[in-house]
């Protein structure tokens, strides 16, 4: 009789080093030029070698060697990085940054395992969107135990979970999340519109979902038809960035199942982070699904769009002057926006329209907030003083009102400005656009 353990070691072992050869094939682009220096966030902030880009590509050239002497150290080094893509961006050699550092993180999460809060989190919760959904209602009706107001702004913060959260700023959960006011949605187009499928994201949805609700409203009023599937995963990019592929694959299944066979001729969404997500990592890691899967990640990547971008792309809607003179607004580009989808010019444009607003450019509008998913979590002080330098530079416009295009950004900036007593306003493009219909 054929041992199944044995038979089942044999098969992770043959993974692993394939993995590890598909990722030396990945990083003998790289230079060593050290233009990386000059954009990373995190090396910005602590100066260490070991933090930036090449540092860690040096590190995996012996990835194997290096997680048998001390695989948790390689694991710790590798998740001090916000997978912010602004080393991509600059990258004179072309390097798949992105694409190394996603792949190395599953090697070295298949090698160690999950951590039980981790499995916890990803296998038996966001896999899992009715669970998921029903936790998170009951966190909502239960966080007033938990949390008390700032003195900032619309923030709490936890006392009580000060050693897991730190001092955060922080909004609330919804009292009632966008999944409870529209579970789906099927609304047809007026006649020459296009319609377009709706992925609100776990943020938008659970946290702000006024900026869920702005975006059917700008599509709504310029005729766009809108479908809403209900039971829609979260995107992945949680599990992903921790290395846990299997629960990442997961997720993304259970969205094209909620996908497959409807009409759409867009698929929006009003987080950044999303929608690089389902346009650049879905199909860069489909290698081990099915021809039907691969078909449909492509055809998702090829429609899937940010809002602001679809405003004035697609719809080409025509905006008034830009006005002078009423509050300050300023914007800040979100990673994931900018550097990997180039959507930068057109949340822009749509700022500059609103009546009774003026707008002003921040210094290093582009550069990252800070925020890294789990990044924010796992070096909460690294991740404060990221944070600052982008606090610091809304301050000086002198804003009264910061914009931005990712509800996970909206939440650091908040932190950031609230911490220092700042009352400026943090708000969604769509929320701003939205008002002005």
């Amino acid at each position: 009789m054929p041992d199944t353990a044995t038979e089942s070691g044999t098969r992770n072992v043959k993974r692993l080093a394939s993995m590890l050869l598909e990722l030396d094939d990945l990083l003998i682009a790289c230079m060593r030029c050290g233009f990386c220096l000059s954009t990373c966030p995190v090396y910005g902030a602590t100066m260490r070698e070991g933090d930036v880009t090449r540092g860690k590509i040096a590190l995996l050239e012996n990835l194997a060697k290096h997680m048998i002497s001390d695989a948790q150290s390689v694991n710790d080094k590798l998740n001090r990085c916000l997978l912010c893509g602004s080393c991509q961006a600059i990258c004179p050699s072309g390097v798949k940054i992105m694409d190394i550092f996603l792949r190395a993180r599953a090697i070295v999460t298949g090698y160690l395992g999950l951590s039980p809060l981790k499995k916890l989190l990803f296998r038996g919760v966001l896999a899992r969107p009715k669970l998921f959904n029903s936790l998170l209602g009951l966190s909502s009706a239960l966080q007033g135990l938990f949390i008390k107001k700032t003195g900032g702004m619309e923030t709490y913060c936890a006392p009580l979970l000060q050693s897991f959260i730190g001092n955060r700023h922080f909004p609330p959960l919804a009292k009632k999340p966008f999944h409870s006011r529209a579970p789906s949605l099927n609304i047809p187009a007026e006649a020459g519109k296009p319609g377009v499928a709706f992925f609100p994201g776990c943020v938008s949805d659970n946290i702000f979902p006024a900026v869920a609700e702005a975006s059917l409203k700008v599509l709504q009023k310029h005729g766009v038809g809108v479908f809403m599937p209900s039971g829609l995963s979260c995107c992945g990019i949680p599990a992903l960035a921790s290395g846990d592929r299997p629960d990442y694959d997961r997720m993304l299944r259970n969205n094209l199942k909620c996908l497959r066979g409807a009409s759409f001729q867009y698929l929006l969404t009003p987080c950044g982070t999303c929608t690089a997500t389902i346009r650049e990592f879905w199909p860069m890691l489909a290698d081990d699904y099915s021809p039907a899967e691969k078909e449909q990640i492509r055809e998702l990547h090829e429609k899937c769009m940010d809002i602001s971008a679809f405003v004035i792309d697609v719809l080409k809607v025509e905006l008034p002057a830009a006005s002078n003179g009423g509050p300050v607004v300023t914007y800040h580009d979100s990673c994931h926006l900018k550097k990997s989808l180039g959507v930068a010019a057109q949340p822009r444009s749509i700022l500059k329209s609103l009546p009774g607003f003026s707008f002003a450019e921040m210094p290093e509008a582009d550069r990252c907030c800070g925020s890294g998913g789990s990044f924010t979590l796992r070096h909460y002080d690294l991740s404060t003083d990221i944070g600052q330098r982008k606090r610091d530079n809304i301050v000086s416009v002198k804003a009264n009102i910061v914009a931005a295009g990712c509800p996970a950004c909206m939440m650091q900036m908040m932190d950031a400005l609230s911490r220092n007593n700042d009352k400026i306003k943090v708000r969604h493009v769509m929320e701003l656009y939205a008002d002005t219909l």
